[in-house]
């Protein structure tokens, strides 16, 4: 069968650069990679012929024979592959040094035996609960905590072995990390790498252990960890702290530190969202005639000025004294809620004025004129509301 032209199977012209050969070969490799296209005999013929194609027109002497004479004067310089794994071993380059590596590591999920070997080798994560007061959780908060936690051993530098003799080769996989398990279908000879369990792909084991960490390369220690915590956040949320959890055996990756928020109840105050209440408490004279007090911040203390006849169940707002958003943008307000102290128990000279006082016209409550047409479901509950009219009026005054 006559031979396609290098430039056409590799969809470039005959003045392609090197950086635009290796380019275009890999985007066409993608598309026709025996992991994206499982028994298909023509995209692996296809595969086979792009990698041809690939390594005579990558190399400047190879090429420059072949734009002289075409596919004759590369027959002797053509490496040629008996099957797929040859060409990833062939162009380290393009696909690393596995099956599928380098280029293909994010599309097909593989990869080095190094990384392989670190992925199993990971650390575990650690879980702890903040406690934070308003006042930080107002303003953000840098926090210091000690924990213990799997660190690399000092001793052996997280190898767990000895020293650098005290390793022999893996007999399992003879040193390379990796099993390789032949198989022969009617398409050719296909070969499947998998890492080796037995030395976890370190393609060697130890022979003497270390005497600090027991071949582990791990050691329990407390560690002091800083903490930005952003003004703002709420209970049950979380902060994670990439590499801060337990280191990962014979040098694998460490885990994460998760550090969930919990807010500890406040002496004054309640939280919603980014608001703060305050419930006050003030006298029957302080409401009637008004009256400058002192209440509790966030950062302090700070004087609200009542206003004559201030009603209990007010509500007054402290512009800017409650909590830095946690976008960033804005703060909350602190919410001042009036409560007007009535005293259970009155003196006789007080039981006197108080009666005085009753008798006074700004002491009597507005009297409701009754209309003289009532509404017969009215007349015969003796004026009384029904109790379908009691539930709207209750939801009309404290709603």
């Amino acid at each position: 069968m006559t031979k396609r032209d290098y430039y056409e199977i590799l969809s470039i012209s005959k003045t392609a650069t090197i950086d635009e050969i290796k380019s275009s070969y890999r985007k066409l490799a993608m598309k026709y990679h025996p992991d994206k296209n499982p028994g298909n005999a023509d995209a692996e013929e296809k595969f086979k012929e792009l990698a041809e194609a690939y390594e005579i027109l990558s190399d400047p002497t190879k090429r420059n024979r072949y734009d002289q004479f075409g596919h004759q004067g590369v027959n002797g310089g053509y490496h040629g592959f008996d099957n797929i794994n040859d060409i990833f071993s062939q162009f380290g380059d393009i696909f690393g040094g596995g099956r599928g590596g380098s280029i293909f590591d994010e599309f097909f999920g593989g990869g080095s035996r190094g990384s392989r070997s670190e992925n199993n080798n990971r650390g575990s994560d650690l879980k702890i609960n903040l406690k934070l007061t308003l006042e930080e959780i107002a303003e953000g908060v840098e926090k210091t905590i000690s924990i213990k936690k799997s660190k690399s051993c000092s001793k052996c530098n997280g190898t767990g072995a000895k020293d650098e003799n005290s390793y022999s080769r893996c007999t399992h996989c003879n040193g390379t990390g990796e099993l390789r398990q032949v198989s022969r279908s009617i398409f050719g000879q296909f070969v499947n790498v998998s890492m080796c369990n037995y030395c976890n792909g370190e393609g060697r084991i130890i022979r003497e252990k270390c005497t600090e960490c027991h071949g582990e390369g791990l050691t329990k220690a407390e560690s002091k960890i800083k903490i930005n915590v952003p003004a703002g956040v709420q209970e049950g949320n979380y902060i994670p702290l990439r590499g801060q959890g337990n280191a990962g055996k014979l040098g694998g990756s460490s885990g994460d530190l998760l550090v969930f928020i919990q807010e500890e109840q406040h002496k004054y105050f309640i939280r919603d969202e980014d608001d703060i209440f305050y419930d006050l408490e003030i006298s029957i004279t302080d409401a009637i005639l008004g009256a400058d007090i002192v209440v509790p911040t966030l950062n302090g203390k700070a004087k609200l000025t009542i206003d004559p006849g201030t009603t209990s169940g007010s509500l007054l707002r402290m512009k800017g004294k409650g909590i830095k958003s946690l976008n960033g943008y804005g703060r909350g307000d602190q919410i001042i809620r009036v409560n007007i102290h009535i005293p259970k128990k009155v003196s006789s000279a007080e039981k006197k004025l108080l009666t005085e006082l009753s008798k006074t016209e700004n002491f009597k409550p507005r009297a409701v004129k009754i209309s003289d047409s009532e509404p017969e479901a009215e007349k015969k509950s003796g004026g009384r509301k029904t109790k379908k009219e009691d539930k709207g009026f209750f939801k009309t005054v404290f709603s």
